[in-house]
């Protein structure tokens, strides 16, 4: 039996990195995708390969590249064969308030957080219909339903994540396609350094658990539901925070 082939956006470091490497261990063949490779990525190839469960692979591209998506998904079909699951995890986190970010900046934001996965997605998404299922998972946040003072643009783009995974789930759900969001809470990550110390205490103090999630439950929770386990779960959000929403 082939093994399942897993696309994962934004791989080269990080949460996404994370999840590449959860689900070769479970024994997929993971495909990521990032603009540069970098060592980190590379270091979980060679990891990969010494241990001999599922293989990972790395392809650059960059998703702001609108134009050329189709033609990715189509070289990935070809060299790869079937893609069964895909993880929409790529995006930006830039902060900043609203009424002072530049133009510029938000239009990043829209297009690399919201179009790039759109589209990525509708053309996996083809492939998936004419193999007969698949699973996809969408990386939001719960600033998209929670808010936070100067993440106003960044909370729009994942907001919309979470209507797009509600409505594609009920769009080919009849086709054996599941289609979920996570919603992790603020992690140690590049995208939180940024906060001030009194920031990272008052996230601290509003956490039931008193601590903060880590990337490794936002990636066991990713291999949930793309493996067998989570064939009855579509349409869903899951929140990983550490209570902070609780």
């Amino acid at each position: 039996m082939p093994v399942a082939n897993v696309l994962v956006t934004g791989a080269s470091r990080g949460l996404g990195l994370a999840i590449a490497r959860k689900l070769a261990v479970a024994g997929y063949s993971v495909i990521t995708i990032a603009r540069h490779e970098g060592a980190e990525i590379a270091a979980a190839i060679s990891d990969a390969e010494q241990s001999r469960r599922g293989p990972l692979h790395f392809r650059a591209y960059d998703l702001s590249d609108l134009s050329g998506i189709h033609e990715l998904v189509k070289r990935l079909r070809k060299e790869f064969g079937p893609i069964y699951g895909l993880v929409n995890n790529a995006g930006l986190g830039t902060s900043g308030l609203l009424a002072t970010m530049h133009d510029s900046q938000i239009e990043s934001l829209v297009q690399l957080n919201v179009v790039s996965p759109l589209i990525l997605t509708k053309y996996v998404v083809r492939s998936m219909m004419a193999d007969g299922g698949g699973r996809i998972v969408n990386i939001a946040s719960i600033v998209s339903f929670t808010g936070y003072k100067g993440l106003a643009a960044y909370a729009a783009t994942k907001a919309s994540m979470i209507g797009f995974t509600r409505s594609l789930a009920r769009e080919v759900g009849s086709l054996g396609i599941n289609v979920n969001a996570i919603a992790p809470g603020f992690m140690d990550t590049e995208m939180t350094q940024g906060l001030t110390a009194k920031q990272s205490s008052q996230i601290l103090r509003r956490s039931a658990l008193g601590r903060l999630a880590e990337v490794e439950d936002i990636a066991n929770a990713v291999e949930f539901l793309i493996g067998e386990r989570g064939r009855n779960i579509t349409g869903t959000v899951m929140t990983i925070d550490a209570g902070n929403t609780a």
